[in-house]
């Protein structure tokens, strides 16, 4: 017998605040946004069928963006990974880089505390210790807290099954107890023994584990590098290691999210669940289903260990992928109530998963076409355009001679393998037979009107281009088709009747699949456009269809056709996808450089992953030579600003020496002129008088020498002779 679900034995709180680690990560990050979204005991009233219905209406309608918060919500506060990550918009309050003691005292603050330790095995450790903290300070509690840790089922991983003779029959968890951990998930276990030991005091602390399956689901998950390969398109076939048979439990991330939603409202008496869907998917189910889904259709069994080279995946996914454990959640799936997103697994809700993860990478496909006449420029711009977004450039001739090609690979007679089935066989022979034929017909088109093909054949490889899972993934450009409004009514019409009925009173019916986004009508006056390929070189014009005849032709028949009331752009305009208008005549660019920024700003940011981790370190080595070139340029004028600089102090100090001995020099010239009057005086009354003192003091040879001179001097003196 089942466990049946206690009554909650105390009123539930209208305001609940609820800890989850490392909200920054994809598993926490959804399971926190989720419960910011639910109303406090909302689970524990049935769910009726109209509800349901309506949620999923709501959720199909809503981006996930979009979900306002409602009120009586739980609060949701925690820790993050990194400190320079943002807070996630759903939390109050963030975490990060605290002191243990600081740790507790947030937790105390909170009526429930998860702890998920199935992204990040460092986190075991800090859970141990948080769900020990709890415990002692039990007798403080002022209400009752919750304590759950969100486990793996890897701690069952090497379980034996409870009847050696039939194997298939899954764990649940009432066999927790017998439960045997995969090597690398030992800590895991001792977590889960650890968690489980406290919280008996069920009145003030309980305790709860939740082992979960491969998580899945919106922008991440283990399943995400299987999607990224696939939608890239890389390789021809999607890699399943080893045979593939091995059974993966797994649960969409947001019905987990439920799960624990149902644990804090119901407080159930059985503290060890299981959270998986009711799926029994193996690997090869997994990445088969990805393949048709989103890649080449095809899968390839290559050996474990080759798994390893894979460098997207941690060893930690790997062990999640080479599992091999058949579990089932009987008390999830009787008591709870739960808004499942994807109870039947992942194979049955693909195309929902598949829309939601593309929404939340925001993976969406660029579709352009490129329409304008010959010589404008439609090659070079649909190139770069392909470049700049990861598009594929699809040009007609490619397009044709393509599928030429794979027609008559199909026709080319092969040796048949031993191990064919039958009805493989009854089905290639059919395709041989339809490639026969409609290579006949192309052969035939082809002669009756000189080489060319006829609009038929050209628009059925066109839209099967179109409609190739790289295109739908990715997006395409459509260089220079249709050129009538016929052709685009033909390529882009919708094929089902049914929908076309529901929408001919509306507009014309097209097809959603392949519509392009955007139209770019590039245009230049006939003066222009002669010019231009007159200008070519010689080296390009050659074996190309620029001979100046066709050219000639080639405008006026384009002019011709646009001149009509039914334009391949009115096609467009009808549709409300009105065209991009470009004069490159007027850019006066002949790289059409302009053309393109202004073409990328109409268009807007990539819708891919993002660069490669090639592209990443090509962008940081340029980024880096930009540096040091702009560091050398700085230098360089740094250097050349100081000798600058020191020739202009040179040539002040020259200058203000030059004009200091001008100044000395002019000072003693004006000493000498201003000394003349007084040595002329001298010369004429003091000298001559002075001389013959002198001689006369030699003459007499006195004691005093200097008194005898004056005296001498004073007797005399001329003046007053």
């Amino acid at each position: 017998m089942a466990n049946k679900v206690a009554a909650p034995t105390e009123k539930v709180p209208r305001i609940q605040r609820v800890f989850i680690n490392l909200l920054d990560t994809y598993s926490s990050g959804n399971i926190g946004k989720f419960l910011s979204n639910c109303v406090v005991g909302a689970s524990l009233e049935e769910i009726t069928e109209e509800e349901e219905e309506e949620d999923e209406s709501k959720s199909a309608m809503q981006e996930p963006s979009s979900v306002k918060l409602k009120e009586g919500t739980f609060q949701i506060v925690g820790t993050l990974s990194k400190p320079e990550n943002p807070r996630p918009t759903f939390a109050v309050e963030t975490y990060s880089a605290l002191s243990r003691e600081d740790l507790l005292l947030r937790l105390l603050e909170c009526d429930v505390i998860i702890y998920n330790i199935t992204e990040n095995s460092q986190q075991v450790e800090e859970a141990v210790w948080a769900v020990s903290a709890l415990n002692e300070e039990v007798s403080h509690f002022e209400r009752r807290k919750v304590f759950i840790l969100l486990s793996t089922v890897m701690t069952w991983a090497r379980s034996k099954s409870t009847d050696p003779d039939d194997s298939d029959i899954p764990f649940t968890e009432e066999d927790y107890r017998r439960r045997k951990q995969h090597p690398n998930f030992l800590d895991h276990i001792n977590a889960e023994k650890m968690v489980l030991k406290f919280g008996k005091n069920a009145k003030k602390f309980v305790t709860y584990v939740v082992a979960a399956g491969l998580q899945y689901g919106l922008e991440g998950g283990i399943l995400h590098t299987f999607f990224k390969i696939a939608w890239l398109g890389d390789v021809p076939a999607l890699p399943v290691f080893g045979d593939g048979t091995n059974v993966i439990p797994a649960i969409h991330v947001l019905d987990l999210a439920g799960v624990i939603q149902n644990v804090i409202d119901h407080v159930p008496k059985v503290r060890y669940l299981v959270a998986v869907d009711e799926s029994v998917h193996t690997l090869e189910d997994f990445v088969k289903c990805i393949s048709k889904s989103t890649g080449p259709g095809k899968i390839q069994k290559i050996p474990k260990e080759n798994a390893f080279l894979t460098k997207d995946l941690t060893q930690e996914c790997l062990d999640h992928l080479l599992v091999h454990l058949r579990m089932e959640a009987l008390l999830v799936k009787e008591n709870f109530n739960i808004r499942w997103v994807a109870q039947t697994g992942f194979v049955e809700n693909i195309n929902n998963i598949l829309k939601e993860y593309k929404q939340s990478r925001g993976l969406l496909p660029i579709k352009i076409c490129i329409l304008g006449p010959p010589a404008v420029g439609k090659s070079s711009i649909a190139e770069a355009l392909s470049k700049h977004y990861k598009l594929h450039h699809i040009k007609l001739k490619d397009v044709i001679s393509e599928a030429i090609a794979k027609l008559e690979a199909i026709v080319a007679p092969k040796d048949g393998g031993e191990g064919e089935e039958e009805g493989e066989e009854e089905e290639e022979e059919e395709n041989v037979e339809d490639a026969q034929e409609l290579l006949d017909g192309i052969k035939e088109s082809m002669e009756q009107n000189s080489g060319q093909l006829e609009d038929q054949y050209i628009i059925r490889f066109i839209k099967e281009k179109l409609k190739s899972m790289p295109c739908r993934n990715q997006g395409y450009v459509l260089d220079g088709f249709p050129k009538t409004y016929d052709q685009a009514k033909d390529l882009f019409n919708q094929e089902d009747e049914e929908e076309e009925e529901e929408v001919r009173g509306k507009m014309l019916p097209f097809d959603r699949l392949i519509i392009p986004e955007f139209v770019c009508a590039l245009d230049a006056s006939d003066e222009f456009l002669k010019e231009r390929v007159m200008n070519l070189p010689e080296s390009v014009v050659a074996g190309t269809h620029y001979s100046q005849d066709w050219f000639l032709r080639s405008l006026s028949n384009y002019r011709d056709i646009n001149t009509e009331d039914e334009t391949v752009l009115n096609y467009f305009d009808e549709l409300d996808i009105h065209p991009i208008h470009i004069d490159v005549g007027k850019l006066e660019d002949a790289q059409n450089r302009l053309a393109i920024k202004q073409l990328i700003k109409e268009i807007g940011k990539p819708r891919n992953y993002g660069l490669t981790d090639e592209e990443k370190a090509e962008e940081e080595r340029r980024a880096a030579e930009e540096s040091l070139a702009r560091e050398a340029m700085q230098e360089a004028e740094r250097e050349r600003k100081e000798a600058l600089e020191m020739a202009e102090k040179i040539a002040r100090w020259e200058e203000w020496n030059r004009r200091l001995e001008e100044v000395k020099r002019e000072e003693r010239e004006l000493l000498e002129a201003q000394s003349i009057p007084l040595r002329n005086y001298l010369m004429t009354y003091v000298m001559p008088t002075l001389m013959q003192g002198l001689n006369e003091c030699c003459k007499v040879r006195p004691d005093d020498p200097i008194d005898f001179l004056a005296e001498y001097l004073f007797r005399n003196n001329p003046e007053t002779q």
